[in-house]
């Protein structure tokens, strides 16, 4: 396995965005034992209510990805008065990268994002607003799949209001950041999952998600499971946090071979 990191260098400045202090990273994970073999790529965008980038929604998730055959990246995108577009242009840029570099990184054409909470709004964000920001870009920034963890969808009723303070803190940004009005035909289909009793993002804002896609008939296969609340990620031991025997859900942990085997089927047709 190859590791490093590099820096992002998004471009804010056509975007009316100051860079100043900004520094996103992606760091990356790939394949090396074929010279002649190419993997999918997966970015895992982590959450942390656009505060701050979680580390246990970020590598495990990107290693679990690179053990099932993906090359994986982990974006560390810029938080905290940080309003949309800035961390939107940093996934942009990441993708960006892959593209371009598709055959140093040993990569296909395919790019799958994973985020969480935040990071999933992140993640959908680009989703359906790509077609906004490519003028800015020379690769094509749509990803071909997301898988949904927990998203933050919206910034209305079912918000989480951290998240939404942190990144859409004026009315024109909140119109950009409701996600679930801007699904087109050109968003990407999706996998996305979501515990019922969430009292932090509510499990409404994965419906209403679904609900958008369903409406412009784009592909999607979503999973509600009955318990386990926000933030638990693998749900298993690799991202047990502070000893908490509720980020262990057996249960929700089906999230991710599910998701695997509905990448795998997507990325067939």
């Amino acid at each position: 396995m190859q590791s490093h990191k590099i820096n992002l260098t998004p471009p804010y400045s056509k975007a009316n965005l100051s860079g100043a202090d900004l520094t996103p990273t992606l760091t990356c994970l790939i394949h090396d034992s074929d010279p002649e073999r190419r993997f999918p790529a997966v970015i895992a965008v982590p959450g942390g209510s656009y505060e701050h980038c979680s580390k246990r929604e970020g590598e495990p998730c990107a290693a679990r990805w690179y053990s099932h055959g993906y090359n994986s990246f982990v974006l560390d995108y810029s938080c905290v008065d940080k309003p949309f577009p800035t961390a939107l242009l940093e996934l942009a840029a990441a993708v960006e990268y892959i593209r371009a570099n598709a055959e140093a990184l040993r990569c296909t054409d395919k790019i799958i994002i994973t985020g969480f909470s935040a990071g999933g709004h992140l993640t959908a964000s680009l989703a359906v607003h790509h077609s906004r920001y490519q003028h800015l870009f020379t690769e094509n920034i749509r990803p071909d799949l997301t898988v949904l963890c927990y998203p933050v969808i919206t910034a209305g009723r079912y918000t989480h209001a951290l998240s939404a303070k942190n990144i859409a803190p004026t009315d024109d940004l909140k119109a950009l950041a409701n996600l679930e009005n801007h699904v087109a035909e050109t968003t990407p289909p999706s996998f996305i999952w979501h515990c019922a009793d969430d009292k932090t993002v509510p499990v409404q804002n994965s419906l209403m998600y679904a609900t958008a896609l369903s409406e412009k008939e784009i592909p999607y296969e979503l999973h509600i499971f009955p318990q386990g609340g926000h933030g638990i990620a693998m749900c298993d031991i690799t991202t047990i946090r502070n000893g908490d025997p509720r980020y262990v859900n057996p249960t929700a942990a089906q999230w991710f071979p599910l998701a695997l085997d509905w990448t795998e089927r997507m990325l067939q047709i």
